[in-house]
């Protein structure tokens, strides 16, 4: 494993999230006056200070990277000349604070809105919502699962792809109750499953939540039918074709591509003797794979692609695209339902009803980054997109320390006529402080079981 394929997706999006959430609240301080002295992307002692614009702002690069902060004038934390004691931000309306503070959370939002956007016009390629038992098919089984179910909705909201499967089946299991999926099989007949849901556990497990449902993605049977070759690879060598179907290996009957490609990984530098159908005739060759390495582990190799489907079959994947209004319709709605989502889990997770398993800190979050960019661009936006909604939620729980203490207070301000006793805030900082390394100690202690697990 090459952890800068992790470290650098990580860094990447980390930098943009914070330089989103702070610049919500730069531009919103600036837009209602207020002076803003610095703008840092992480805390602590500044690596790269540059002096610019009017105000003569510092934009910062800081050593410790988890965060950020716009520094504002303001009397509480040093004497202000009283030519400009109106562009404190003390001295502002309650309501000019308020907008300030919570713009950094929105600006999280409206990044995951333009990433979802984004993405959904341009268009994905999706896994197709088609269905296969798992090697825990109990819940399956009992709603009436066959292979090959093409999944069309739940509970009559549209399921375009796996991903919308499974983020439709995740929130319906937090309610814990019955949902009924309409399908197509592959006779093409529509018909519905019904599925109970109450005794599944949001709980942590490494296991997916869709395979503890019963169901993984269905493959389609891939014939051992060699297509392209390397000129220099073991096949071409031994004098295989394009076109050949292998029919054993070592004697022993090859019915799919995958039990070809485990063979052949299997022995490296060993000879085996391929038993093929090449135009309607029997032939034997004997291939030796070559020696390779993948991840720590020797492997052989025959240098040989598996040949294109025939036109016709059942695709396991399509592009899904929509058009530019329908797409900022999902956009919006896919982001406040993860925000809703992400408070239920918070609430359910104090309540006890979610397990804390599911809490993650950055070094899951960096795993998770590294995994999504290999699987290519859109992958890692819509992670990135899922982050930001993440932070943009946790920013607005009102915990002292926190935006959303801060417009706890304001809200408070709002409703009493008049500003929370200094005292007070102080107590709530340093309760909200506590809270806050608690949180952070859990997110790594997970983070730490998770990999000494595996």
């Amino acid at each position: 494993m090459n952890l800068l394929n992790y470290l650098i997706p990580f860094a990447l999006a980390l930098g943009l999230l914070i330089l989103v959430h702070e610049m919500g609240h730069y531009l919103v301080a600036r837009w209602c006056g207020v002076k803003v002295l610095r703008f840092s992307i992480g805390f602590g002692k500044p690596l790269y200070v540059r002096r610019a614009g009017r105000d003569g702002t510092e934009w910062a690069i800081a050593a410790f990277p988890l965060g950020g902060y716009v520094k504002m004038l303001d009397e509480r934390e040093a004497p202000v000349a009283p030519a400009e004691l109106h562009r404190s931000f003390n001295r502002q309306s309650v309501y000019r604070r308020f907008a300030i503070v919570a713009a950094g959370p929105l600006a999280n939002f409206l990044l995951a809105i333009v990433l979802y956007w984004g993405l959904f016009v341009a268009g994905t390629e999706e896994l197709r919502p088609r269905i296969a038992l798992s090697d825990t098919p109990a819940i399956a089984v009992a709603a009436g699962v066959r292979e090959g179910d093409l999944v069309v909705a739940v509970d009559e909201e549209p399921v375009l792809s796996w991903q919308d499967l499974r983020w439709v089946l995740l929130r319906h299991a937090l309610d814990r109750r019955e949902v009924l999926l309409q399908v197509r099989t592959l006779e093409d007949v529509e018909t519905f499953r019904r599925f109970d849901l109450s005794g599944i556990a949001i709980d942590g497990e490494d296991q997916d939540l869709i395979a503890r449902i019963g169901l993984k993605p269905w493959r389609p049977l891939i014939r051992p039918v060699l297509g392209r070759l390397s000129e220099d690879g073991a096949a071409a060598r031994a004098g295989l074709l394009p076109g050949d179907e292998v029919l054993a290996i070592g004697g022993e009957p090859i019915a799919a591509w995958g039990e070809l490609v485990l063979k052949v990984r299997q022995a490296p530098g060993v000879p085996l003797r391929f038993e093929i159908r090449r135009a309607g005739e029997e032939a034997e060759y004997l291939v030796t794979p070559d020696a390779a390495s993948e991840n720590g582990e020797r492997i052989g190799r025959i240098g040989v692609a598996v040949a294109e489907p025939a036109p016709g079959g059942l695709s396991m994947f399509a592009t899904v695209r929509y058009g530019p209004f329908d797409a900022a319709a999902k956009a919006v709605r896919q982001t406040w339902e993860t925000s809703v989502l992400s408070l239920q889990m918070i609430g359910r997770m104090i309540t006890g009803e979610v397990s804390w398993k599911n809490l993650s800190g950055p070094v899951t979050i960096a795993d998770y980054a590294g995994q999504s960019a290999q699987l290519g661009l859109s992958h890692y936006l819509k992670f990135v997109a899922l982050i930001s909604i993440s932070l943009g939620v946790l920013n607005l729980l009102p915990i002292p320390v926190l935006d959303g203490g801060h417009l706890l207070y304001y809200t408070v301000e709002i409703i009493k006529g008049g500003p929370i006793p200094e005292r007070v805030m102080e107590i709530g900082q340093q309760i909200g402080l506590v809270l806050l390394v608690m949180l952070m100690a859990f997110a790594f202690y997970n983070d730490i079981n998770r990999l000494i697990s595996g």
